[in-house]
């Protein structure tokens, strides 16, 4: 399991001072756990949440104090993208939570070579588990697309023991379907005797006579 070492924050220090000092301010809280602040350092951070994401159980250490957590939330600069706060959640080994699991692709659909084009509806999907059995990733298998208009749903893929997925089963995760081709539109053929007749119509204008 990722660790990561944290320091207890004064709330009255200006987030910019923290943040110009190489660390991240941040805070934790869980159902048994009041809201604490507490600052991380960048690298170390950014190692963390590069392996684990927001999906996967951390220990985050506090001083003396040592919890299992979520990297809950974080927030990005709007302008270099780089990290600038965080939440930490502490969950209890005992207590199922809800989580956002990424989706891996894995294998080539066959059907591919028959012409049709594979579609991810899904990229990730919430399940519901104990903190120790949430898997890092769930496989989706493309090599089960055989033929057109084939899919794979929510009740084909294996969570592992434990987990519980929060859609229906019959929700769509990837689809196969034949290639559409694209309609080019023919250009409408130009009626030249009907330009020749108004021509001729505004030369016959300009030629009579002021009265």
């Amino acid at each position: 399991m990722i660790t990561l070492n944290a320091e207890l924050r004064d709330v009255k220090v200006n987030p910019k001072m923290i943040r110009r000092s190489g660390s991240i301010p941040a805070v934790f809280y869980g159902p048994s756990h009041k809201s604490t602040s507490i600052s991380v350092t960048r690298v170390a951070f950014d190692k963390a949440y590069k392996e684990a994401g927001e999906s996967a159980i951390i220990t985050l250490k506090v001083g003396a104090i040592s919890v299992d957590a979520l990297i809950h939330d974080v927030e990005l600069d709007p302008v270099i993208g780089e990290p600038i706060h965080a939440d930490f959640y502490i969950v209890a080994k005992d207590q199922k939570i809800e989580v956002d699991i990424p989706l891996e692709f894995v294998g080539v659909a066959p059907a591919e070579k028959l012409g049709g084009v594979t579609t991810k509806v899904m990229h990730e999907l919430r399940i519901e588990s104990l903190p120790g059995k949430i898997p890092q990733h769930i496989v989706v298998d493309l090599s089960k697309l055989e033929a057109m208009d084939s899919h794979i749903t929510v009740g084909d893929l294996i969570l592992g023991d434990g987990v519980r997925a929060i859609l229906e089963k019959t929700e769509v995760v990837v689809t196969i379907s034949a290639q559409r081709e694209e309609e080019t539109e023919t250009p409408a053929e130009i009626d030249m005797s009907s330009i020749e007749v108004e021509k001729k119509g505004k030369k016959e204008e300009e030629e009579v006579p002021a009265e």
